[in-house]
């Protein structure tokens, strides 16, 4: 993706529950997407353009939002469309290829909640940090940016970015050492948005989802989610993760080691 402004703009959205315990969700995923604010319109357009060609084929409500957990389990509001399974699938295509052709990148951090050994461990808080970190990364000093989260956990995003503008300290990959390199081209507090006026926190939503399933059920072998397996399978969810690879939309070097690049903590 090319440098064409000075700004960015950044969405985040999040799978799981983000307390420390494994009561709710074994993992906590926080993805973010972000682009150009010269591309904000184009990219804009496309995910109109999709609502729209949605609307026409499938009866999808343009307003209606894409919750992508509760679509593949058919829960409310979905329920009513009385997709068959062939048409739920092709939705998600339509979705995924929409958001190959969006000038953006995409960030997963996956908190493996299993890991946690310190009972402080603040979920949220150490996701948001890795995510920023590599989103500082790849700036590399050529650009600001802004961050806009779905409603619901801004008190303490906005505590965590103002936190690593001052002290966010560095792990050498060759020694002990730490040294402190404050987030510098973070502009603003986070800002928040409702996910459901929002196509790209609602893209964040998607892919995060998707991770999350792909983690889950693709490296892990776990069972699906309860009703999950009756709309996609395990190969499924892998095309996808690799449709957006192939189109470069994945910050593969947030983890070069990952085949998707998904950051996962704690190591």
């Amino acid at each position: 993706m090319e440098n064409k402004t000075q700004n960015y703009i950044a969405y985040f959205d999040e799978t799981g529950d983000d307390g420390n315990n494994t009561n709710s969700s074994d993992t906590f995923l926080l993805t973010s997407m972000y682009m150009p604010m010269n591309s904000w319109q184009k990219n804009y357009e496309i995910m109109t353009d999709l609502k729209k060609n949605l609307k026409d084929k499938y009866g999808f409500y343009i307003k209606e939002e894409m919750h992508t957990k509760h679509f593949l389990c058919d829960k409310d509001p979905y329920r009513k469309y009385n997709w068959t399974k062939e048409q739920k699938q092709k939705i998600l295509v339509e979705f995924t290829l929409a958001i190959s052709k969006l000038d953006a990148k995409l960030i997963n951090v996956m908190i493996d909640k299993r890991k946690i050994k310190k009972p402080n461990y603040k979920v949220l808080e150490n996701a948001l940090t890795y995510n920023i970190q590599r989103i500082e990364n790849d700036s590399n000093g050529k650009w600001n940016y802004i961050i806009i989260t779905d409603k619901g956990r801004i008190s303490p995003m906005r505590k965590t970015a103002r936190s690593i503008r001052a002290y966010n300290p560095i792990h050498s990959k060759f020694s002990t050492e730490v040294t402190n390199q404050p987030i510098k081209n973070l502009i603003e507090d986070i800002l928040e948005k409702d996910s459901k006026e929002s196509h790209f926190i609602q893209v964040c939503d998607f892919v995060s989802y998707f991770t999350h399933l792909y983690q889950k059920c693709c490296v892990e072998k776990q069972p699906f989610p309860n009703r999950v397996a009756n709309c996609i399978d395990d190969n499924f969810i892998s095309r996808v993760l690799q449709t957006l690879k192939s189109k470069d939309k994945l910050n593969l070097n947030a983890n070069k080691k990952d085949t998707f690049g998904i950051v996962k903590y704690p190591r």
